[in-house]
């Protein structure tokens, strides 16, 4: 396993280096195409190709439920540090009042994490093919419909911009990915060829290092560094406290080995760039959500090897 980590390490530090420096080389407008090439191509293209190698037994389907828990148990937390001091501290001692935007961003980012584009190379690297479909099933019916559901029914009540939720809810809708879900697991049951299986495999991991190039694209131009002990808060919910939670009640539940440990990585993933979309939608804090973002994609790398510790294989 530590093996596995370090070659991890390896792919997603020089994936993320190379981006952040393609970033500063390469037109401005790279990432963006980029980003579209792998929103309506890359990405279902690796959901295909990866789902032809994995396990789908019946326990699978709980990746969704798993995934609610720890969105739900994210909401809450936030919720409950928000309010707790203004309650129960001394009126000495009151922390600074947050702002109404500040608290939506906050909750958002404890909530919806990178489940995608940085949990599926994670989970690929570190348990397999084999069990990519808990990680899909975590990210489609779990952070997906989280982001644009309840995501934005949070966003519409603590933004002060737009409260339509027509275009975002519409963007759900026109999403691929969970099209090419359906796809993948109709092709599960013809006999592809194996240069076409293998070249599908192929194409999905070379989907999955241009998402990494785009990560450190992204991250390159984000240029606000404040509101780190807001963002601290937040991420210590969402990446610390959360799959913490998650984790221990699987073990109690009887679910150990691969599928606990795909699930306790996917909870435990760096706040989603779908929270930075959302709240300049909604005009919410994006300085908070930029620094969660952030500090989120490199405090990954300290985190992992404490999940594999408390829940490896």
């Amino acid at each position: 396993m530590v093996d596995k980590l370090l070659t991890l390490y390896l792919q997603l530090g020089g994936g993320v280096l190379c981006g952040l420096l393609l970033g500063r080389l390469l037109p401005a407008t790279v990432p963006y195409r980029l980003g579209k090439f792998l929103f309506w191509i890359g990405v279902p293209l690796s959901i295909v190709g990866f789902l032809q190698q994995a396990q789908l037994g019946g326990a699978v389907w709980l990746a969704p439920a798993i995934a609610w828990v720890a969105i739900l148990l994210g909401v809450f937390l936030a919720w409950l540090w928000l309010n707790w001091p203004q309650r129960f501290r001394p009126t000495d001692h009151q922390p600074t009042p947050w702002s109404k935007s500040e608290r939506g961003s906050f909750m958002l980012t404890a909530m919806v994490g990178n489940t995608g584009y940085l949990g599926y190379p994670v989970s690929l690297s570190l348990v397999g093919p084999q069990y990519f479909a808990w990680a899909l099933f975590y990210d489609m019916v779990g952070t997906l419909l989280g982001a644009y559901g309840l995501g934005v029914v949070l966003a519409a009540y603590f933004g002060r911009g737009d409260r339509s939720v027509g275009p975002l809810l519409r963007s759900l809708v026109y999403n691929p990915a969970p099209w090419s879900l359906g796809l993948g697991l109709v092709l599960r049951q013809l006999p592809l060829p194996a240069p076409v299986e293998q070249g599908l495999l192929g194409t999905a991991w070379a989907m999955l290092g241009l998402s990494l190039l785009l990560i450190g694209m992204r991250l390159g131009q984000l240029s606000s560094w404040r509101s780190l002990q807001q963002g601290l808060q937040s991420l210590s919910i969402k990446m610390l406290t959360v799959p913490l939670l998650v984790g221990i009640a699987l073990s109690l539940a009887g679910i150990t080995g691969a599928p606990r440990l795909v699930l306790v990585l996917q909870a435990a993933m760096p706040p989603a760039f779908a929270t930075l979309v959302i709240s300049e939608a909604y005009d919410l804090d994006r300085t908070l959500t930029v620094t969660c973002l952030a500090v989120g994609t490199v405090g990954l790398l300290m985190t992992l090897p404490l999940w594999l510790w408390l829940f490896g294989l």
